[in-house]
């Protein structure tokens, strides 16, 4: 069964400032979700700037992630607007005596949006989807330049438990 298929959607979610509609993310979205990522500072300083010729991979990865069933791009709609976008991934294990680790990335919200529970009110429902998707565990990474982002991870009870490495290939 793939993610996508094992989460309810779409999903009707309630913030302080309005209601959200989250859904899987469709061809369309393409340019609501580079946008989101560019205006990431941390993301554009790594070339994720929106450039036009780079709409075609942004295209194929989004394909891969569909065609993948362990993955699954998600949007957050407001009055029919991407307003942010989060990407799930199942990953099995064998530590942790089978652990199925969910894997939470590319989290963005609208930078006008920030800090209107938006953030807060996705985590959340991650965190009552995992059991659903037959995950024991939520994990994500942030970029250590993310001071705002760990405080905001930390707050919803996320521990810094870890600490990662990365090698670009």
């Amino acid at each position: 069964m793939s993610v996508l298929a094992a989460l309810s959607l779409p999903a009707e979610l309630t913030t302080p400032d309005g209601d959200l509609l989250v859904r899987g993310a469709e061809p369309a979205d393409l340019d609501a979700l580079i946008a989101l990522i560019a205006a990431d500072p941390v993301s554009a300083a790594r070339g994720d700037t929106a450039d036009d010729d780079d709409k075609a991979v942004y295209a194929q990865a989004l394909e891969a992630l569909q065609a993948d069933p362990s993955n699954v791009q998600l949007v957050a709609e407001r009055g029919g607007e991407v307003v942010a976008t989060l990407q799930l991934t199942l990953i099995p294990g064998l530590s942790r005596r089978g652990a199925t680790r969910l894997q939470v990335e590319t989290v963005r919200v609208r930078d006008d949006l920030r800090s209107a529970g938006i953030g807060r009110t996705l985590m959340r429902w991650v965190g009552e989807a995992a059991p659903t998707l037959g995950a024991q565990l939520i994990q994500l990474t942030s970029d250590a330049e993310r001071v705002h982002a760990h405080r905001f991870y930390e707050r919803l009870g996320y521990e810094a438990s870890h600490v990662g490495y990365k090698l670009t290939v």
